[in-house]
């Protein structure tokens, strides 16, 4: 029997006819505080490995903007904004939201027509976990899964925890039904939490009043709209939630959105310890993502939401992004493959890894466009994967004239266009080198970086491929760099990666061949 897979370990000792019985508490190997943390592998090889990952935001609010103007631009805290009317909260121009409009026109007066229905209506019929898994493996991810708990304190699982569940509220539990899936297809099982930022998200409705004291379990109990202190009914249900789904789902990675650096440090560190504690007893090498704050670098994986540093980083990193809007909306507007396969491949250079969203219709069907975005990344990957698992950053992360003009959140807003002259480098070993061209080809491909007048690569180059083609590639090395000839076809859309083989770095032992050459 092995204590540390013991809460309590009560034992029985007989002596001289008298029975002892005492406890003896089940040792942790982390505790509670930042430096027993900071010794656990906070970057799993599985994610360092893996480089994309996919979750879906989905829930209630999905159902929110059915019959909204695809023109107009609402806010995506709808739960938030559709309370913000302008009066009772205010705006900067003192006019209600698009979502408040939206809502009243929809639903009624917030005041009396609340969150609770977009709740009711909450209606899955189009869910297949079975399809999501598909879609998510074609896609060329290595691990998924649900956006668990939104800003709108709703359960995506069976929850016991809150009656503010997929099961009460849809009949499903999403959370079961994808884990199964997904790991049959290989893939790891993560979940994202969000409802840190509840206590704000809901202050609005507070503001109108009218909220039935029974609903407190939803929308927290009343404070001010600027309150950033949660009182101790949140603090004992946001934990209750978290608990259960790590205790009954057990997922590889667990995703915080921002706000959680507001919490405390004890509740930050006391659901640290207790996940990679439970981690260590179910034999997995569990991963922690989170913004801002949170965390020390060194206990979890920094997230950037739709953004990235400019440069390469030490530790292991993520991106949260997505191809349009986090939730449904009508008449959606997608990046196009191109787009996220350059993200995604100038991510990977950095040391980094993608988490991408894919918003699924209000009834759980995922959206043709969506598919198609995800099946056009699998079948890249399908030729050029080689260069991006398991990959890590060489000495330069790339070359081109295209580069973000500063590191952080959201830079994604900018417009970035690569070209065909931007390259990006990774390894894998010593001995395999990847250089990828973000643009097709024309003519000659110049890698500069590679140059004879430049030390980053003091190896003789063997060979040089075009991975998924089988045509030979001529190039040469000179004072300007490999200088590659395009090849007459291309085998993939989109970037087009090349598969540099050295005969790696060698040094002369003593009495090697130097020496004898020396008078």
């Amino acid at each position: 029997m092995q204590l540390s897979n013991l809460k309590r370990c009560v034992f029985a000792m007989t002596l001289v006819g008298t029975v002892f019985t005492y406890s003896v508490e089940a040792q942790k190997k982390f505790k509670e505080n930042w430096k027993s943390l900071e010794k656990v592998n906070e970057e799993p090889q599985w994610f360092q490995d893996a480089k994309f990952g996919i979750y879906a935001h989905w829930g209630p609010v999905s159902n929110a903007f059915v019959g909204a103007d695809p023109k107009t631009h609402y806010a995506g805290w709808h739960g938030m904004k559709m309370y913000t009317d302008g009066k009772v909260v205010p705006t900067k121009n003192a006019k209600p939201t698009t979502n408040f409009v939206h809502h009243t026109k929809k639903y009624g007066d917030p005041k009396e027509k609340g969150y609770i229905e977009i709740i009711e209506e909450f209606k899955p019929t189009g869910f297949d976990a079975k399809e999501w898994a598909r879609l998510f493996k074609l896609s060329g991810a290595k691990f998924a899964g649900p956006v668990a708990m939104h800003h709108d304190n709703f359960a995506m699982w069976d929850a016991k925890s809150t009656r503010w569940n997929s099961m009460n509220y849809g009949g499903i539990d999403p959370s079961a039904a994808l884990k199964k899936e997904i790991e049959a297809t290989g893939l790891k099982f993560m979940a994202s939490f969000h409802h840190a930022f509840t206590w704000q998200y809901f202050a609005p409705a507070h503001a109108h009043g009218n909220i039935n004291p029974k609903d407190y379990d939803l929308y927290t109990s009343p404070h001010a709209l600027d309150s950033e202190t949660p009182d101790k009914r949140f603090y004992k249900e946001w934990w209750a939630k978290l608990k259960e789904y790590i205790d009954v789902y057990q997922p590889d990675l667990i995703w915080f959105d921002w706000w959680l650096e507001n919490m405390t440090e004890e509740s930050r560190q006391k659901f640290l310890a207790y996940y990679y504690n439970k981690g260590q007893q179910w034999g997995k090498d569990v991963a922690v993502a989170y913004k801002e704050s949170t965390f020390p670098e060194a206990t979890a994986i920094k997230d950037y939401e739709r953004g990235r540093p400019n440069q390469p980083k030490q530790e292991v990193w993520l991106t949260d992004t997505s191809p349009g809007q986090w939730f449904f909306r009508p008449g959606a507007k997608y990046k196009t493959p191109n787009e996220l396969v350059d993200i995604l491949v100038d991510i990977v250079a950095k040391n980094g890894c993608m988490l991408l969203n894919v918003p699924p219709n209000p009834d759980g069907s995922i959206p043709k466009e969506m598919a198609y975005l995800l099946e056009e990344m699998g079948a890249w990957l399908e030729v050029n994967g080689e260069s991006i698992y398991g990959t890590r950053p060489w000495k330069v992360f790339g070359e081109g004239p295209t580069r973000l003009p500063e590191g952080g959140h959201k830079i994604e807003k900018l417009k970035i266009v690569y070209k065909n002259n931007d390259i990006r480098y990774v390894k894998k070993g010593e001995k395999i080198l990847y250089a990828t061209v973000m643009d097709a080809p024309k003519v000659v491909t110049v890698l500069k970086s590679l140059s004879t007048d430049i030390g980053a690569l003091n190896s003789k180059i063997e060979k040089i491929e075009l991975l998924g083609s089988d045509e030979a590639v001529e190039w040469v090395r000179d004072e300007r760099g490999v200088v590659i000839k395009s090849p007459t076809s291309l085998p993939s859309k989109y970037a087009h990666a090349y598969k540099i083989t050295l005969e790696g770095y060698k040094e002369n032992a003593i009495g090697g061949a130097v020496e004898s050459h020396v008078d």
